[in-house]
């Protein structure tokens, strides 16, 4: 996922992370389609489990299945930054999000969202929770 007007708020070379995690967190196919749903997204590691439950509709519109999938990511990621210390968005030099923990580990969030768009596996909440552990 190439993001290339993330560099808009900030002097050219000096990134701004409050306005990155902004634009990262907007999310909009997913928080309608949760909204649709009476799904709550608060940036908590429950919103993740209540995601999880949601039946997979949107498998059938690859178009939708791709955009979803990459909202998904990007969801788990503002939710990990938000609530796990030390976690921070980073955006590699291929223009793709991903979140560093503290640790150094780091997480293509963004993959996992496909993937969790495709198939429902691995489920969101559980990504979660393994981050949180670390």
């Amino acid at each position: 996922m190439n993001i290339p007007f993330l560099g808009r708020r900030a002097k050219p070379g000096v990134p701004d992370p409050a306005g990155i995690a902004d634009l990262l967190a907007e999310c909009e196919l997913l928080r309608s389609l949760a909204s649709r749903e009476s799904v709550r997204l608060d940036d908590s590691a429950a919103s993740l489990e209540a995601l999880d439950q949601l039946v997979p509709r949107w498998r059938d519109d690859e178009e939708v299945l791709s955009w979803l999938g990459n909202d998904a990511g990007l969801y788990l990621g503002t939710v990990i930054v938000r609530t796990v210390p030390g976690a921070a968005w980073e955006i590699r030099t291929d223009g793709q999000p991903v979140v560093r923990l503290a640790s150094g580990r780091e997480f293509d969030v963004v993959d996992y969202g496909h993937e969790w768009a495709a198939s429902g596996v691995p489920e969101l909440s559980q990504l979660y929770a393994e981050v949180a552990e670390t």
